[in-house]
């Protein structure tokens, strides 16, 4: 493992902490920051999209945009070390492009590795730039973690597919203009053989979007709905009855996006810890009891520092991180839900309080509630831990009865 820049690296950093200095977004941060004040969904979704696109924009404009996306399709044609570079150097406005990072991180490379020529010019430069916002329509009720268990059906009519069934937990759905989506294709093949993978216009009719009203008070998850949908064939991506592998490129993207760049919660908490008082009027960094469990997390968000570095140093090597990126996220998000919900006990009982601001409480309370779902989205921990053991640690893999049995003759209940 390197901790330093080669010769080629720090000249790259350099030239993109001079672009950032000379553009620094302060203003459309303010804008993002003002916009948790905003109660109206649709309102605070604008606001956000507004600063969102701004930055995005004027990074598209200076070349910075998708880095590592080739030039013809809205990137720079850099290496995986160099986005890793501009990465720790956006720092902090890395948040405006929060909007973009699942079409960004996931549906565009998918898109990149299945779509037509004409289709990746057509589409990916305006998702570099930021003008349009995909989303990615993959999970189902009743699937589950078992994104093979889907049931939103796609029947050939003609050079058209016609889809009906729902999807579920689509983050930004209520916003995006396009998204790819999986659906089933033959119920007579093995769960994983009878997949076919498209992407479609949201606001084609028959796309129903429903917000879910999470326990934050947000609403950024939604569910959609296909009724007699129709798709031209002409957006399939990939082979007919092949969109299994076709997902795992999405797939492996997207658990590495969120693994990347997932906050643990320890700068908030020591933050929080050294201005709340306990029930004594003691500072709350001065009690033993606390200062061990922010040990504890400090060491084990340093061993995650330390573990993405190894994933960059292969970068600056030229090599390509393994299944180890999932170990990112399996410490994130329940270490984050755990150090919120340890700030909320310190509090008393002030801390059951919905909190919904800029200050670290309110920061803490709103890690709480996202952590949720961050240990769900991308695979569940147990999906993570199954991920480690069989593709890290090379233990067996579970017993699967019904991988190689059809689709619609595995015993499902109510079916």
């Amino acid at each position: 493992m390197n901790f330093d820049d080669t010769p080629q690296e720090a000249e790259f950093r350099a030239l993109a902490h001079k672009w950032i200095e000379a553009n620094r977004p302060d203003d459309l941060m303010r804008d993002l920051a003002a916009a948790d004040e905003i109660k109206d969904r649709d309102a605070r979704t604008a606001q956000i999209l507004r600063a969102a696109k701004a930055w995005q924009k004027k990074k598209a404009d200076g070349g910075w945009a998708c880095l590592t996306w080739p030039k013809d399709y809205g990137g720079r044609s850099a290496t995986p070390i160099q986005r890793v570079i501009w990465d720790q150097e956006e720092g902090k406005y890395g948040a405006l492009s929060q909007p973009f990072a699942i079409g960004q991180g996931m549906c565009g490379p998918t898109v990149m590795a299945y779509a037509s020529e004409d289709q990746k010019r057509r589409y990916l430069p305006p998702l570099a730039s930021g003008e349009e916002v995909w989303c990615q329509l993959f999970s189902e009720p009743a699937g589950g973690s078992d994104l093979a268990g889907l049931r939103t059906k796609a029947e050939k009519d003609g050079d058209d597919w016609i889809i009906n069934g729902q999807k579920i937990w689509t983050t930004g759905a209520h916003f995006c203009d396009y998204g790819i989506l999986i659906t089933r294709t033959d119920p007579t093949l093995p769960k994983h053989k009878g997949l076919t993978m498209f992407f479609l216009d949201m606001k084609s009719p028959g796309v129903e979007v429903r917000p879910i009203k999470q326990a934050s008070g947000h609403s950024g998850f939604n569910e959609v709905y296909f009724t007699n949908v129709r798709i031209p064939d002409s957006q399939r991506l990939g082979k007919v009855n092949d969109g299994w592998n076709v997902s795992l490129t999405t797939l492996m993207n997207e658990r590495f996006s969120i693994g990347a760049r997932l906050a643990t919660g320890v700068p908030e908490f020591f933050d929080f810890a050294s201005g709340a008082k306990l029930a004594d009027g003691s500072l709350a960094i001065d009690d033993p009891a606390v200062r061990a469990r922010l040990a504890h997390w400090a060491a084990r968000a340093n061993g995650l520092k330390y573990t993405a570095w190894r994933a960059i140093s292969a970068l600056s090597r030229g090599e390509r991180p393994g299944p180890e990126n999932s170990i990112g996220k399996l410490v994130a998000a329940p270490m984050m839900q755990d150090i919120a919900m340890y700030a909320l006990e310190l509090q008393g009982p002030t801390g059951a309080v919905a909190r919904d601001d800029a200050s670290t409480e309110g920061k803490l309370y709103q890690m709480l509630y996202s952590a949720i779902g961050m240990r769900i989205a991308g695979g569940t921990d147990e999906v993570m831990r199954n991920i480690i053991a069989e593709r890290v640690l090379g233990l067996p893999g579970d017993i699967r009865v019904d991988k190689d049995a059809p689709f619609n003759q595995i015993p499902t209940k109510g079916r």
